[in-house]
């Protein structure tokens, strides 16, 4: 039995009825890794001894007649920016390249609690900065569905170990589209909770104010049970958590009636720079939708134009002063060609531990945070974000859910845009806007183009409104059957 090409809820069934042993799951994904990996590139550290300790208690406990969650013994990749006890976590950046973290993050002492198994940690681009997995300073990972494209980014090894079959389960970060771009350019299912709703301690920081952790899976129950063991309230830990209307029961309510439900289409995002590609498989997805009861209308969201320059402002003026940190002196890579000069170990240190993009991100935060320049370009993009928050709740009054495309095209070529940053950028015009108003968005596959690529679409969901997204996800992958896309490698 080719275990590595079942669900994760498929697997937790096989499991509970003790049809499989965790062990055997465990070798069948790692020998999968072991196969493919080299091609796709998707693991910076894979943790197989671990993972296999990991599955014999699982085994154990099962055996003496514990009760133990859906997720025991279910392997999960981990993205390199999610503080891991006692194994690398470098933010694929030079900068972190012998960074093992003396805790875990609060989402991995709930998988722990959960009993997965950790497979080990995946490539990003560094510091969760980048849309293509390119920007990485450990190697570049490839989409598993044409290996001469991108897997998307930031979280493209998350999105791409899952894809190849290397792992049915994987942890991402979202801050203005980092897991949803990816599932999009991969063909699988990845959500962007609400700001609020998983605690982001231990998560190293790009963007406070923006970064979410988020579940991967190849349909949407895997991923409701990945958001089940993940979302909870951390006081102790993270003053920006919240406790939720669904903590922990998102599975097992799931509902994919879609009658008198009513979706908006935002004008906005299906006008000039959307391939026809993916306009047309996002409005088929519309159709579907309409054929299942649900009310489809347009509305419009124009203050959208301006997402990318407020997310661009936003994002780069946090990162600044979050990588501020990483001096090479209290923290990080220390250069040693300093000599004897503390601001030559400064400059040297920053200069050689972080890649260009990051550096490119911190100047201009730099720039916007400096004085003259903070009121005409950081005070202004917070007083449009409070706009972008208050137009998201105006068309909440309208419909319950919104559908929109996730990026303007399919996965581009590798080292296609990497010599234009604005290029870049763009891409991210569909997702950002959920980060800045702090609501959740669900991408799933709605078809693919005429290269055989994936294309995604994203519903997003009022505050705190997950369970109505995964609801409708469910709704159109049972109509579709677009479930359970493993590349064939």
């Amino acid at each position: 039995m080719e275990l590595y090409k079942k669900t994760a809820s498929e697997l937790s069934e096989l499991l509970a009825k003790k049809e499989i042993s965790a062990v055997e799951l465990a070798k069948d994904v790692l020998a999968r890794a072991e196969a493919v990996d080299d091609k796709v590139g998707a693991y910076l550290t894979m943790t197989a001894e671990s993972a296999l300790a990991q599955a014999e208690a699982v085994d154990a406990k099962r055996a003496a007649g514990e009760s133990l969650s859906a997720l025991a013994g279910i392997p999960v990749a981990i993205k390199d920016n999610i503080c891991t006890k006692g194994t690398l976590t470098t933010c694929a950046s030079k900068m972190l390249y012998n960074f093992k973290p003396p805790y875990n993050a609060t989402v991995m002492d709930k998988l722990a609690a959960c009993d997965v198994v950790v497979t080990g940690k995946v490539n990003m681009d560094e510091f969760a900065m980048g849309s293509s997995c390119e920007n990485s300073a450990a190697k570049t990972t490839h989409n598993p569905h044409d290996l001469s494209r991108v897997p998307g980014g930031s979280s493209g090894g998350s999105a791409a170990v899952v894809a190849a079959g290397e792992v049915p389960l994987a942890l991402g970060s979202d801050t203005g589209g980092s897991i949803r771009q990816p599932a999009s350019f991969c063909g699988v299912v990845g959500l962007k909770p609400p700001y609020g709703a998983v605690s982001r301690y231990g998560l190293i920081a790009f963007a406070s104010s923006l970064d979410q952790i988020g579940p991967f899976g190849r349909s949407i129950e895997d991923a409701a049970m990945l958001l089940d063991a993940i979302t909870g309230y951390d006081p102790a830990h993270d003053s920006t958590s919240v406790k939720t209307p669904f903590e922990g029961t998102v599975r097992a309510n799931l509902n994919p009636d879609m009658k008198g439900k009513k979706i908006g289409l935002p004008k906005e995002y299906f006008g000039e720079g959307i391939s026809e590609e993916v306009r047309k498989a996002v409005l088929a997805a519309a159709d579907q939708y309409k054929a299942m009861g649900a009310e489809v209308f347009e509305i419009s969201l124009p203050l959208a134009d301006y997402a990318l320059p407020i997310y661009y402002i936003l994002s780069s003026a946090e990162a600044s002063s979050n990588l501020a940190r990483f001096d090479g002196v209290k923290y990080g890579y220390r250069t040693p060609n300093a000599g004897d000069d503390l601001i030559d170990l400064y400059v040297k240190s920053r200069s050689e531990g972080f890649g260009p993009e990051v550096q490119r991100r911190i100047m201009l935060g730099t720039y916007v945070l400096s004085s003259g320049y903070y009121d005409a370009y950081y005070k202004k993009a917070r007083a449009a974000q409070r706009k972008i928050k208050e137009e998201f709740a105006a068309a909440f009054e309208q419909c319950d859910m919104i559908l929109t495309p996730v990026a303007p095209t399919t996965a581009y070529e590798i080292g296609s845009k990497t010599q234009d940053p604005l290029a870049m950028y763009a891409g991210d015009i569909c997702t950002v806007s959920v980060n800045i108003a702090g609501l959740p968005g669900l991408v799933q596959p709605c078809g693919f183009d005429a290269r055989n690529m994936p294309i995604g679409m994203q519903l997003i969901g009022r505050p705190f409104g997950e369970q109505g997204l995964l609801n409708a996800g469910l709704a159109f992958e049972q109509a579709s059957g677009l479930k359970n896309i493993i590349a064939a490698l």
